[in-house]
C-alpha cells in the first residue's frame, strides 16, 4: 500500500473481512444513534472501518519509527485480521530500548485518543463527525488498553519482558516469564471475557442479550485467546533459537573443497576431490582465483558414464561478491548474509583470501533444525 519510512505497508485478505464485520457491527449502532441515516448508515460505518485501520497502521508506524531509530531493519508492516505487526529483523540491544520500543505503539494511540475526544468536544456528538469521532477514541483506547497487557506477544509483554531482562541481566529469562504471563491472559480472555459481557459488568442489559450476541463473545472469546496464545508460543520459539545461534558458524558448517581448472572432466575432478577427503569442487582461473562453485545438484543430474566427457565448467555457477562468506561469520550475522544474498552454496574464504571451502545452505538449515530441537538452557 505504500513505503513510509522506505519499509513497505501490506494489508493482509483477512483485513477485509474484519472490515465488513466492522461495517455490519457499527452500522447497527448507527441505526439506533441515527436513525435517520437510514441505508447510508454502512457507509459511513465503512468509513470508520477504514479510519479505525489507519490508527492501527499509526500505532505500527510509532513501533517502526523507533527502531529505524535505533537501527534495528524493518522487514515491513503488514494490517490483518486482528491489528497490525511490524516486522522487526533483529532484536534490541539492551532492555531499555527493548521497553521504549514496545511502549511507543500504545503510547501513540492514547495520543490518538486524545486527539479524537478533543475533535469530539468541538462537534455535536449526535452527528456523523460526532459518533465517528467518539467510536474512533473509544477503539484507540481500547487498541492501547489490550496492548499494554503483560503479556507476550503484546506490546505490554515485551515491556514485562526488558523489566525482567534490564533485572536479572537475561534476556531470554525475560522472554520466558513474558509468554508464560502470555498464555495465562490467553485462558484468561477465553474464558473471562464471556464472563463479562453475561454478567452486564460493561453496562449492557444481561435481559438484552440474546443468543447470538452469545455466540459472538464466544467467537471473540476464543480467537482472541488463540492469537495470544500462538504468539507467546512463537516468541518462546525464537528465543530459543536466538539462545542457539552463536552455534551457527560458517567454519564449522563449511564442506572442504578443492581447486580445479574449469576444462577438468567431471570425473577427474571427483576422482581428486574423493582422494582429498573433499565435498565440493572450486573453479579456479590460470592464477588459482576462484572463479566459480560446481553446483552439487548438477553434479548429481550427471549420469556416471557420461562424467568422462562433461568439464566441470558447464556444471558451475559464477561467484558474485554476495556469494563470498568470511570463515569467521556465526550467528545471527551469517544468516543476514545469506538471506541478503540467496544461493545455494557459498564460497568460503580465510580473512586473507584463501580458500576455506564451499557452505551449502542444505547444511545449514539442518544446523538450523538440530539447534531448535534441543533443548533451552
Amino acid at each position: 500500500m505504500g513505503r513510509p519510512f522506505g519499509v513497505p505497508v501490506y494489508v493482509s485478505p483477512s483485513w477485509f473481512l474484519v472490515a465488513a464485520l466492522i461495517t455490519w457491527v457499527f452500522g447497527d449502532q448507527l441505526d439506533r444513534i441515527l436513525p435517520d441515516l437510514g441505508p447510508a448508515r454502512y457507509l459511513v460505518s465503512l468509513f470508520f472501518a477504514v479510519a479505525f485501520y489507519a490508527s492501527v497502521l499509526v500505532h505500527e508506524l510509532a513501533h517502526t519509527i523507533a527502531a529505524l531509530r535505533f537501527r534495528l531493519p524493518v522487514r515491513r508492516i503488514q494490517l490483518q485480521f486482528f491489528g497490525g505487526v511490524s516486522e522487526i529483523e533483529k532484536e534490541s540491544e539492551t532492555p531499555g530500548r527493548e521497553f521504549v520500543l514496545a511502549f511507543v505503539g500504545p503510547l501513540l494511540s492514547l495520543a490518538l485518543a486524545g486527539i479524537f475526544y478533543l475533535g469530539m468536544k468541538a462537534v455535536d456528538p449526535a452527528t456523523v463527525p460526532g459518533v465517528l469521532l467518539g467510536g474512533l477514541m473509544v477503539s484507540n483506547l481500547l487498541v492501547a488498553a489490550f496492548n499494554l497487557l503483560p503479556g507476550l506477544p503484546l506490546d505490554g509483554g515485551r515491556m514485562l519482558r526488558a523489566l525482567i531482562w534490564g533485572i536479572t541481566g537475561k534476556p531470554m529469562t525475560g522472554t520466558v516469564a513474558a509468554a508464560w504471563v502470555g498464555r495465562a491472559l490467553a485462558i484468561t480472555v477465553l474464558i473471562g471475557l464471556p464472563l463479562i459481557t453475561q454478567t452486564g459488568v460493561l453496562g449492557n442489559p444481561t435481559q438484552d442479550i440474546g443468543g447470538m450476541d452469545t455466540v459472538m463473545d464466544a467467537l471473540l472469546a476464543a480467537i482472541l485467546a488463540a492469537i495470544i496464545w500462538t504468539g507467546a508460543g512463537n516468541s518462546l520459539r525464537m528465543a530459543r533459537l536466538r539462545e542457539h545461534l552463536p552455534e551457527l558458524r560458517a567454519r564449522t558448517l563449511t564442506r572442504r573443497a578443492i581447486p580445479v581448472q574449469a576444462a577438468t572432466p567431471l570425473s577427474e575432478a571427483l576422482r581428486r576431490a574423493n582422494e582429498a577427503g573433499a565435498r565440493a569442487l572450486v573453479v579456479v582461473d590460470g592464477h588459482g582465483d576462484p572463479t566459480a562453485i560446481v553446483r552439487e545438484t548438477a553434479i548429481a543430474s550427471v549420469p556416471e558414464h557420461r562424467r568422462p566427457w562433461v568439464a566441470v565448467s558447464t556444471l558451475a555457477q559464477d561467484l558474485t561478491d554476495g556469494m563470498k562468506v568470511s570463515a569467521e561469520l556465526t550467528g545471527e550475522e551469517l544468516l543476514d548474509h545469506l538471506r541478503t544474498t540467496p544461493a545455494t552454496e557459498y564460497l568460503v574464504l580465510e580473512t586473507g583470501g584463501e580458500i576455506y571451502g564451499v557452505l551449502s545452505t542444505l547444511d545449514v538449515e539442518k544446523a538450523f533444525v538440530k539447534a531448535m530441537a534441543r533443548p533451552q538452557s
